[in-house]
């Protein structure tokens, strides 16, 4: 993939939220948006699930932004993506056809990303969630976003919690710059 014009790559950052957006709030198509704007504004390259609702408005606002979106999909090529999964392929400079339905595009997609925002969501969001969460990737969750977003504080209070690091705020600006910095100190840490 060829880098667009004057755009400087930094961190990838998974933006994970519900295909379906009926159970978020109701301003979640510009809170998406906002997201993926952020990410572009903070020199971060955007992963989603190359599907409908929150992360699809995610994508749309980081391409609008002039930055790089980049989509895993749960199919083997793109007419089965297209077909079969009836998902989007505008507002991906890139989609990576896994073949592996949509539990093994989760792990794909979220191994692959240096950090994980949370926006509303369903249980495939839970999913990418927890494998971000075992895996130590550090993860940002939208509050007041819907779905999932807004139970994983509770579950989090319930059972044990491994060192990953987790932010919350309901500002997408303010959590994008919450996430590069835990992704940072991860980082420095490592070296």
């Amino acid at each position: 993939m060829a880098k667009k014009e004057g755009y400087k790559v930094g961190y990838k950052i998974v933006v994970s939220g519900a295909a379906d957006i009926s159970g978020c709030c109701l301003g979640i198509k510009g809170l998406a948006k906002k997201l993926g704007e952020e990410i572009v504004e903070q020199g971060c390259i955007l992963l989603t699930g190359a599907t409908t609702g929150a992360p699809y408005y995610t994508a749309k606002g980081a391409t609008e932004k002039g930055g790089v979106s980049i989509g895993f999909s749960p199919a083997a090529t793109e007419k089965e993506h297209i077909n079969k999964y009836r998902l989007p392929t505008d507002y991906f400079d890139f989609i990576v056809y896994t073949g592996f339905d949509y539990v093994g595009r989760n792990l794909i997609l979220t191994k692959s990303a240096d950090g994980v925002v949370i926006v509303c969501g369903r249980t495939g969001t839970l999913n990418e969630f927890t494998i971000a969460f075992e895996s130590g990737v550090p993860v940002g969750v939208l509050r007041g976003s819907g779905g999932t977003a807004d139970l994983i504080e509770e579950i989090l209070s319930r059972g044990y919690r491994p060192k990953t690091e987790i932010v919350f705020d309901s500002d997408p600006k303010e959590l994008d710059r919450k996430v590069i910095a835990l992704i940072k100190k991860q980082k420095r840490s490592k070296r």
